[in-house]
């Protein structure tokens, strides 16, 4: 890519990169397919045979099969500290990962290496042992499975644990093929920076269609007309405050952004204004992602950027998370989401590491500040708010 003339770059495109993500793509499809039906069907069976709480309880504790990918930077990062791993090593292996990771236009890690030292900082100030995190929770799920296991017939049991093997792999298997699409989203932003290197349009080209670039490359200019319109929306667009979770109905997002007394968790355009305010109880509702009861003090956090601001101990809160967030994950005692069920990032990551996490809870972020007290219990899905900040 980086030597492609014009016409070579467009070969590139239509006889490798395009068929390649042509392959990939419905492959993660396939595999979140398959991880939502094996989880499903696990569910199923252990509500059937344990009763509603013990198959929470088992549910919310399975780990995956391996190293799970989510996991691979902040596990290269323990092992970067102890000198276990090269700075070149391990940006081969998870420089591809980020925050930002599907978005074309945004540097990937292994295009600053400095960022390392900057994540390796970071991780020295409250240095974890994933290794012992990992263990201590394989042997916690160990034990459980084993008090649940006396209560069934050798044959209900062998079952159950024929499903729950099948739903690690499968989760295993979806986490890595994530992990290399996310590969093939890197290829793609370097055949990107090179047409615009090509066409003298540099980062011009990010708000083209690939067939306007294809254009570009083969000689007819007219698509970039489009760009200084496109560029100017796009900021317009970005000035705006995070959006509601959920959106019904007709939606202007500069008149919702007016708007004083405006919700960032549901938008309805069917709500009566008088239905438009927050729950009055101390309870915040959402989905078991990670078993574990814990009480800490709530850090409210945006993005992974600002996550210097939490301390080892606190309950980490955010609308949503991705591997991007994942090095913060062992610094906190819960994780708390708006979005996200079962099978999302913040509830697989918390159940690798052992931490309790409630997720999908569609207003934590609106509900839950700052320096509030709060009790986590990732088993029941529930925030119990203690005393607010």
């Amino acid at each position: 890519i980086e030597s492609a003339s014009g016409d070579d770059l467009i070969a590139l495109w239509t006889e490798e990169i395009r068929p390649l993500w042509a392959e990939i793509h419905p492959l993660q499809d396939k595999m979140n397919e398959e991880l939502n039906r094996r989880t499903q069907s696990l569910k199923t069976e252990s509500i059937k045979l344990l009763g509603e709480e013990d198959a929470s309880a088992l549910l919310t504790t399975i780990s995956s099969a391996g190293e799970l990918a989510s996991l691979g930077p902040l596990a290269g990062l323990s092992r970067l500290s102890k000198g276990e791993l090269r700075r070149e090593e391990y940006l081969r292996r998870y420089g591809h990962r980020g925050p930002h990771e599907n978005e074309l236009a945004e540097p990937r890690p292994y295009e600053d290496p400095d960022g390392v030292d900057r994540q390796l900082a970071e991780f020295n100030e409250s240095p974890v042992d994933v290794a012992e995190l990992l263990a201590r929770r394989d042997a916690e799920s160990v034990v459980l499975w084993g008090e649940i296991k006396r209560n069934l017939s050798p044959k209900k049991a062998q079952a159950i644990e024929r499903i729950i093997d099948g739903t690690r792999e499968a989760n295993t298997l979806r986490e890595a093929t994530r992990s290399e699409l996310t590969r093939l989203v890197g290829l793609i932003r370097a055949w990107f920076l090179r047409a615009g290197e090509l066409s003298g349009l540099g980062d011009g080209v990010f708000f083209l269609e690939v067939d306007e670039v294809v254009a570009i490359l083969s000689g007819d200019r007219l698509p970039a007309a489009q760009i200084p319109a496109r560029r100017e929306r796009y900021e317009k667009y970005r000035a705006l405050p995070a959006l509601p979770t959920w959106i019904r109905g007709r939606f202007d997002p500069f008149q919702w952004a007016a708007d004083p007394d405006r919700r960032r968790d549901v938008f309805d355009a069917q709500m009566p204004a008088s239905a438009r305010t927050l729950p009055a109880d101390n309870v915040v509702r959402g989905q078991p992602g990670s078993a574990g009861r814990v009480e800490g003090m709530v850090q409210r956090i945006d993005s992974p950027d600002e996550g210097d601001r939490l301390q080892p101990g606190e309950i980490l809160v955010a609308s949503t998370t991705n591997v991007g967030w994942t090095p913060l994950f062992p610094r906190a005692a819960a994780v708390v989401t708006d979005v996200g069920g079962s099978l999302s990032h913040a509830a697989i990551v918390a159940r690798e590491l052992g931490i309790p996490a409630v997720v999908g809870c569609g207003d934590a972020t609106i509900r839950l500040q700052t320096g509030d007290h709060v009790l986590v219990d990732g088993r029941r899905g529930v925030v119990e708010i203690l005393e607010a900040s």
